[in-house]
């Protein structure tokens, strides 16, 4: 099998809300990506975080630039792990 999980880096939560809810339409998912939020190393202060949106994509049918430009937009990028 040939699980690809695409992960896009948000810079505040507000932004990672943003870019689930248009994935969700752009990509005509069933529900939105999950949202996770990570301190940044070393950061105590709950501002220090980057938000993730984890999107699976079992069938690797996602196009990467799409994501990248739609993170990019964002003030984000994209990491595919």
């Amino acid at each position: 099998m040939n699980d690809v999980r695409h992960v896009l880096v948000l810079p505040d939560r507000d932004a990672a809300e943003e870019v689930a809810a248009e994935l969700e339409v752009r990509l005509g998912l069933a529900e939105e990506p999950e949202l996770v939020r990570e301190a940044l190393a070393g950061e105590d202060d709950a501002e220090d975080a980057q938000w993730l949106v984890v999107l699976e994509d079992p069938q690797a049918a996602y196009d990467p630039a799409l994501l990248d430009s739609l993170a990019a937009a964002h003030e984000g990028w994209l990491e595919r792990g």
